[in-house]
């Protein structure tokens, strides 16, 4: 059982704020639950990093929904563009899961941004936000979340590992050998889903909404029942559950990424000679596997410090508090861009994604604006030349009367 649900207490403005870390909601790691109920608990950092919570905190959620709705749409571009007739290969799909997980990660998140971000307020000033309304809503969503992620960070790794096997020994050619590549990457992209399913039921039950007393104002808010992580009350089933989350979710794929994508730089150096001699067919594929090794580096830049944060913040006392909470919003936010950079990345190392892109998008708006161009030229040489032949017409008629 991984449980990853997380909610931590927040000073802001002289009261405790309960916000869920997006570190949880985004990649949903570990369950650190702090609430406001216990403020003492949390050791609040001092110095710069401190400082640069408090700074990145009033930004972090208009950032976020941006980065969001630039991700959202460019996941739709790179869907439509990679399942279109000509681009359907077993890579192509791959990278089309990716973008749905992705997508699936990014929508539920701009709700949750909206309300406890934008601005970030503390419950004595807007306890709306902390009704058990929302309360549920971020309850669902991180565990919705948690499931996204690990099927994107392992659909990363079934990337790197299919194309691994592309290298190492190069499959047939032909419309059957294509199909039959294309079966199987949907074999292992079901498996994928489904396994990330079955692993994070115990997680849909694990947690509790409880009643908090907001002081100073007749109301009262809601939050996660405190696991108290990090300290010496912490439970041995959520302190194992949080490792086991560490290494199944984080470290281990990030792992088996970094041996294959190793393995895929070794394969490409002692035969790109070789493949230079080939067809232009093979100077594609090379490209294709450089764009393939930046998106993993991605993964691996986004999940491996954070993997090393959930197990020091579980193993080091005062870790979490004085390293990882600071900190938190800038390596969720590192997350978020994850979830929304692969767009670009394609664009940049990719010409022929590229072309697609421009055909199916680009060309024919282009088109539309030289037609509409052309329709409008038209019609104003038909009315200016329409009123003078009439005028003509009407001023000989005036001389004869």
């Amino acid at each position: 059982m991984i449980n990853v649900t997380h909610y931590q207490a927040e000073t802001l403005t002289g009261a405790v704020i309960q916000r869920a870390d997006l570190e949880e909601v985004q990649s949903t790691e570990h369950n650190l639950s702090h609430t406001g109920q216990h403020p003492h608990l949390h050791i609040q950092p001092s110095g710069y990093l401190q400082l640069f919570h408090e700074w990145f905190l009033e930004v972090h959620g208009y950032a976020s929904i941006v980065v969001c709705l630039f991700g959202i749409f460019t996941n739709i571009f790179n869907i439509t563009v990679l399942m279109a007739k000509d681009m359907r290969t077993a890579t192509n799909h791959l990278l089309t899961f990716l973008a749905v997980a992705d997508i699936l990660t990014m929508v539920p998140y701009i709700p949750y941004a909206i309300n406890f971000y934008c601005p970030a307020t503390s419950p004595v000033e807007s306890p709306w936000k902390y009704s058990y309304g929302w309360i549920l809503y971020i309850l669902i969503m991180v565990h919705f979340l948690a499931t996204t992620h690990i099927i994107s960070i392992w659909l990363a790794v079934t990337l790197a590992a299919f194309r691994f096997t592309q290298i190492r020994s190069p499959c047939p050619r032909g419309p059957l050998a294509k199909e039959r590549r294309i079966r199987q990457v949907k074999i292992a992209t079901a498996i994928v889903y489904l396994t990330s399913i079955l692993v994070m039921i115990p997680n849909y039950v694990s947690n509790e909404i409880e009643r908090n007393l907001v002081p100073n104002i007749n109301a009262s808010t809601f939050g996660i029942k405190e696991m108290k992580i990090g300290t010496p009350q912490a439970e041995l089933v959520v302190f194992t559950n949080m490792l086991t989350y560490a290494v199944l979710g984080k470290l281990l794929p990030c792992v088996l990424i970094l041996i294959f994508s190793g393995s895929l730089l070794y394969n490409m150096g002692i035969k790109t000679t070789r493949r230079r001699q080939r067809l232009a067919s093979s100077s594609q594929h090379i490209k294709t596997t450089r764009m393939l090794l930046a998106v993993l580096v991605m993964f691996l830049f986004t999940e491996l410090p954070q993997g090393t944060f959930i197990i020091l913040s579980a193993t080091v006392p005062g870790f979490y508090d004085e390293i990882n909470y600071p900190l938190g919003d800038l390596m969720d936010f590192v997350a978020l861009l994850n979830n929304a950079i692969n767009f670009v990345l394609y664009c940049v190392m990719s010409q022929q994604f590229r072309e697609k892109f421009f055909n199916i998008y680009i060309k024919p708006l282009c088109e539309r604006r030289r037609s509409l161009i052309t329709s409008t030229s038209e019609l104003l040489i038909l009315r200016e030349h329409v009123p003078r032949t009439v005028t003509t017409t009407t001023h000989e008629e005036n001389i004869k009367v």
